[in-house]
């Protein structure tokens, strides 16, 4: 029977996750192999050179920039508050026309140029620190970078998303999967929840839920409209994750009105109440980064570290659910009926392999190429 391998779509009640949590710069890894942390654990910090501020003293002295390092009150290496006097002139009589050069930030003196005439004062270093993210075991250290963390949960990834890392409870708002999520459906109640709606969020709800301090949204699809005027930019292809927004936006299905999949529903439904990490980073591309619903085993689990009994299958073949991610089915569900050997010519003038499939939400039989697809697999 013939198969093929494709990325593959998790939707899974009870999974090995791995989460790789690596510092943007060398630094220093606070935890060890073995040990177990909780989401709010520091795992890693390292500090982010201070900006560099320039005082241009010959200038502000009136004197020439060779003649500077003789009129410095200040060494290299010497921490300076702002205001501080960092250079002054003799004066006439040593009383009459002195000149004073003050630091115009607090720092360490790095640079005295007698070429320019101009000191350098480094501004403290920014401490940057990353947690966990996730309950779970260290399962691999990467010396001076991250740790790699790995747990047992529920994992829920979308097919797009915005917004960075938080962490909040479940709560179900739509009572179908087809249900959409409308501005009479969001209130204060819902403040500091991750809410779940059906089909779509319109552009009020969304801007609703952000006033109100809703920390989360999964639902499964938005007019791409909506989203661009509430972001008030087109967010392109890049990858996002990192708006200047205060919720993050899981849709589990695309763009447009589309009902979520059953399951996905049925099994976010299932964990209401339970605490999930939410995390709406995307990149299509190369590296492809998916936006995720996770919900961790709290407690230490013996057994993390080794493989679940049952692997996840990501390889094609007929029966198997796929959700199709380009036009014109983009979104859909479907399940593989046929894996035909034969290269197919398609509209570019290109021969590609292709499948058919059974779409979920109208039983047509459809053909696709097989690069247009990924398995949805739990």
């Amino acid at each position: 029977m013939a198969s093929g391998y494709t990325p593959g779509l998790t939707v899974s009640p009870r999974t090995t996750i791995v989460k790789t949590r690596r510092l943007p710069l060398k630094g220093e890894v606070l935890v060890n192999l073995g040990d177990w942390v909780l989401p709010d654990t520091a795992v890693a910090q390292a500090k982010l050179p201070g900006i560099m501020q320039t005082v241009k003293v010959a200038s502000r002295l009136g004197v020439d920039a060779s003649e500077v390092p003789e009129l410095l009150t200040v060494k290299i290496g010497d921490r300076v508050e702002k205001g501080d006097l960092i250079a002054r002139t003799k004066g006439l009589f040593g009383k009459f026309f002195i000149a004073d050069a003050k630091a115009s930030t607090s720092g360490l003196i790095e640079i005295i140029s007698p070429i320019s005439g101009n000191v350098g004062i480094r501004e403290s270093p920014t401490p940057v620190e990353i947690t966990a993210y996730i309950p779970g075991k260290i399962t691999q250290v990467l010396e001076g970078e991250g740790v790699e963390i790995t747990a047992h949960g529920a994992l829920i990834q979308g097919i797009f998303g915005i917004g960075g890392e938080r962490r909040a409870p479940i709560l179900m708002v739509s009572q179908s999967p087809n249900q959409p999520l409308t501005e009479s459906d969001i209130n204060a109640s819902q403040a500091g929840k991750v809410i779940v709606g059906g089909s779509n969020i319109s552009g009020a709800a969304l801007r609703k839920a952000a006033e109100l301090g809703i920390v989360g949204i999964v639902v499964g699809g938005i007019v791409d409209k909506d989203m661009v005027d509430y972001l008030g930019y087109d967010i392109g292809v890049a990858i996002t994750g990192h708006e200047n927004i205060p919720l993050t936006m899981v849709l589990t299905e695309g763009f447009g009105t589309i009902a979520m999949a059953n399951r996905t529903f049925n099994l976010l439904k299932s964990l209401e109440g339970r605490s999930a990490a939410i995390s709406g980073a995307t990149q299509i591309r190369a590296g492809v980064i998916r936006p995720e619903v996770i919900v961790a085993d709290e407690t230490e689990n013996e057994g993390i570290g080794q493989h679940d009994d049952a692997e996840l299958n990501f390889t094609l073949q007929p029966g198997g659910q796929i959700r199709i991610i380009r036009e014109p089915y983009f979104g859909a569900l479907a399940t593989v009926t046929e894996l035909p050997t034969q290269l197919v010519q398609v509209d570019s003038g290109t021969e590609v392999r292709v499948l058919r499939a059974k779409l979920a939400s109208t039983g047509e039989e459809v053909t696709v190429p097989r690069a247009n697809v990924e398995i949805v697999a739990g």
